[in-house]
């Protein structure tokens, strides 16, 4: 967008927002700041889809102030402290870099957050269902996620014995996500075997050569592996090792498969808990929500590249299978 499209837009909705006033009607103003992901623009226009079926409609009782991290996380604090001087009514944080920023910068606007994998462990609340202070939103990691994640594998990976767990220890979701892989492993009998990277120029290195020490990989849910997709699929698929993550867009970007929450309902919760926080409600009375609900995503394509074939209960459970 253009300087002079971008003024000529602001305007516009500063007009609307003058008439919603004139008419005596509360315009709302909602800060959002994205992390810089390669689903962040579907994130957002599927946030606002959510918020127009609880009745907010931009530019007549709502004023989004969107922010854009770009992938820099350095830029975080200064865009919470760009929405706190706003003067929003209230803060969405699609991510724990995100939310951990907003919560530096203010301790009385109200913080919505999308998809935290551990919120107790990063410090945003003081437990699930009494989260205290100004900080809510919605978890994306279940109590038995990973355990189903590397169940999934075993189904699917031939004589599955030995598993490597792709994380970035330098996100403390990785510490519940290691513990959590341990247990499952314990259970399935398979043995596993931690590969960790901290800068996307570690995944050359460290994913090359897996196939001649595992039969599958097991990729963490952090953010690291969203924001750096591109790079992780490239080196995942050059090892030739079947894999499994958590968001939809690695099995759209080539990856084997996924399993993970639904973004729909962890949107539309959002959407549901800031419009509670507009209508009086307090962060701290609203439980830290977890999911109930989770897709199964294969990409068919992948599979074959790999000379694997997928059982038919395998894809009767898949919701969506790419072909």
């Amino acid at each position: 967008m253009t300087s002079r499209r971008l003024v000529l837009a602001t305007a516009g909705i500063a007009i609307l927002s003058r008439l919603a006033v004139a008419q005596g009607q509360k315009v709302w103003r909602i800060g959002y700041i994205a992390p810089g992901m390669a689903e962040d623009p579907a994130l957002f226009q599927a946030f606002m889809e959510e918020l127009r079926a609880l009745g907010y409609t931009e530019g007549q009782n709502v004023l989004m102030e969107r922010r854009a991290a770009a992938g820099r996380a350095d830029v975080l604090p200064t865009l919470a402290k760009e929405l706190v001087r706003a003067k929003v009514d209230v803060i969405v944080a699609p991510t724990t870099p995100v939310a951990r920023a907003a919560q530096a910068a203010t301790n009385s606007i109200p913080i919505v957050f999308m998809a935290v994998s551990d919120p107790v462990g990063s410090g945003l609340v003081a437990s699930l269902p009494h989260p205290g202070g100004n900080i809510t939103g919605m978890t994306d990691i279940g109590v038995d996620l990973v355990g189903k994640q590397l169940d999934l594998l075993k189904q699917v990976v031939p004589h599955l014995k030995r598993v490597a767990a792709l994380g970035n220890p330098g996100d403390s979701v990785w510490e519940l996500t290691w513990g959590q892989a341990q247990e499952a492993a314990r259970q399935l009998h398979i043995e596993i075997l931690p590969v960790l990277v901290t800068t996307p120029a570690q995944l050359d290195s460290a994913v090359a050569g897996l196939g001649r020490r595992v039969q599958a990989l097991f990729v963490a849910p952090q953010l690291f592996f969203v924001v750096h997709l591109n790079k992780l699929i490239e080196v995942v698929t050059l090892a030739r090792v079947p894999a499994i993550y958590e968001a939809r867009v690695h099995a759209a970007a080539g990856g084997l498969m996924s399993y993970g929450p639904s973004r729909r309902i962890v949107l539309a919760s959002a959407a549901r808990y800031v419009d509670k926080i507009l209508k009086g409600v307090k962060p701290a009375d609203l439980p830290v929500e977890q999911p109930t609900e989770y897709k199964l995503v294969i990409n068919l394509k992948t599979a074959k590249s790999l000379g694997i074939t997928i059982s038919e209960p395998v894809l009767l459970r898949a919701d969506e299978v790419m072909r």
